[in-house]
């Protein structure tokens, strides 16, 4: 073919090849490792070698930033891509072709993205978990176990509701910016018991598109292409601590949900800081009270009526803020898509798995005594 026929061929070749050259190689990089995920001696290899280096190394070149380089590279990221993609659609519309190349790389971005969070995230899902390294999890915990860890963490649930600050009307007493503050040594206390859970020490970042978060549902989360952990900061304070201990387990790389919860609270609780002490015995609770309350409504309401009025208050105004957004469009979409997510990664209990914590508390404090 030759002429200006043949010419706009070749463009057309040309302006379609490196496109799906990207994307096959994308998706020959998703399917090395979803063919690779359960070689635990690779995926280990992978954690040790690239994913967790790579994640120290990049969360210590935007740890000084006072603001969430995930947010920022995220609105970076996706104006780009929006960019890209009006400029296709305004060169189309001028008989100039090649939206449909341009859908063609923005879809093979998106799959290499979703490539580089299974080499960098996805990886931590199949090498040896928390439970295995801390000898954990081997049975299932009784109703009594179960009775016994919540009478116990409501025992220091009041035993440690006095001894923190409290405004005028009584409600906990921190703000976001006091509560990250407080953050340095967070896991000192902890690594007695779990030394493996050692890592550098990072800032939780407060995102800007909190109250977007609310509406989705999340509390926080680690951006696994810089390791960084960006936190809700609109939400309730009360339970801030907590999830800044969650976020900082999966950068010590736990990665099950029901795992980080657990190594949160048990940081919390003992890192020697009120507000995080506070925190973690009430996040427990509810774990605790919550699996109690579907088990056997009469134990629950018996360890319940116990519980003191600091801590209902706390709770009741945490129950308030999260119920504003329970049947919100974004939060049900947003929670589907997450609960697809862990199941990619063989997270067979889906969104459930965030109370799973129950039965390592149980296990742990289910034969203590106040």
């Amino acid at each position: 073919m030759s002429g200006p026929a043949g010419l706009a061929a070749g463009r057309l070749t040309a302006g379609w090849r490196v496109p799906l050259l990207f994307l096959a190689a994308g998706c020959l990089a998703v399917s090395a490792f979803r063919l690779a995920r359960k070689n635990r001696p690779v995926m280990e290899w992978l954690a040790g070698h690239i994913s967790m280096p790579f994640k120290r190394a990049a969360s210590a070149l935007v740890d000084p930033l006072p603001f969430s380089g995930a947010e920022a590279v995220c609105l970076v990221l996706g104006l780009g891509a929006l960019t890209f993609l009006v400029r296709g659609i305004w060169r189309q519309a001028r008989g100039g072709g090649g939206l449909a190349a341009c859908l063609l790389a923005l879809g093979a971005l998106a799959v290499w993205i979703y490539a580089g969070v299974c080499l960098l995230w996805g990886v931590h899902y199949y090498t040896e978990s928390f439970e295995q390294k801390a000898g954990m999890g081997a049975g299932g915990v009784t109703l009594d176990q179960l009775e016994r860890a919540a009478l116990w963490f409501r025992d220091k649930v009041n035993e440690t509701a006095p001894l923190v600050e409290r405004t005028e009307e009584g409600n906990f007493g921190y703000t976001w910016q006091e509560i990250f503050a407080d953050s340095p040594g967070l896991y000192d206390g902890v690594l007695e018991e779990y030394p493996f859970l050692a890592g550098p020490e990072r800032r939780p970042k407060p995102a800007l598109f909190s109250k977007l978060m609310s509406a989705s549902n999340f509390t926080g989360y680690l951006f696994p292409f810089l390791g960084e952990s960006t936190l809700n900061v609109d939400c309730p304070a009360v339970f801030i601590p907590v999830t800044v201990a969650h976020e900082f387990s999966h950068q010590r790389g736990v990665a099950q949900e029901e795992q980080a919860n657990f190594v949160g609270i048990e940081a919390c609780i003992a890192s020697g800081k009120p507000a995080y002490i506070y925190s973690g015995y009430l996040f427990g609770y509810l774990h605790l009270t919550n699996a109690l309350w579907e088990a056997d409504p009469q134990r629950w309401a018996g360890v319940e009526e116990g519980l003191c009025q600091e801590a209902k208050l706390d709770m009741a105004l945490n129950n308030a803020y999260w119920a504003q957004y329970q049947k919100k469009v974004v939060a049900n979409t947003m929670q589907g898509v997450y609960e697809n997510f862990l199941y990619s990664y063989d997270q067979d209990l889906g969104m459930r798995s965030y109370g799973a914590c129950v039965d390592l508390l149980a296990e742990k404090y289910g034969t203590e005594t106040s």
